[in-house]
């Protein structure tokens, strides 16, 4: 896996399957998602990230994570470095 395999819009997605986010650009060592994706009470409006170690596999339009996707929201980040949760 490389980084310049995630295109933009890429959806990833968990390691049972189910929609963590939306790819908007890799920033660094780590995947941003769209704004949409933001999930949980006061997180709504901008981009969280997720570590590119993380990542599994990429596969045509999927970025397929080495965890589930509940464990991935946890992990999520601020711009700034801080966890989401």
């Amino acid at each position: 896996m490389a980084i310049h395999d995630i295109r933009e819009h890429a959806e990833v997605i968990g390691k049972d399957g189910r929609h963590v986010g939306t790819v908007d650009r890799v920033e660094g060592d780590r995947i941003k998602l769209t704004k949409a994706d933001s999930h949980g009470a006061g997180h709504e409006g901008h981009h969280h990230f997720i570590e590119m170690s993380l990542v599994e596999t990429v596969q045509e339009n999927r970025v397929h994570l080495s965890v589930s996707a509940d464990k991935a929201m946890m992990q999520e980040e601020e711009q700034s470095g801080s966890r989401v949760h």
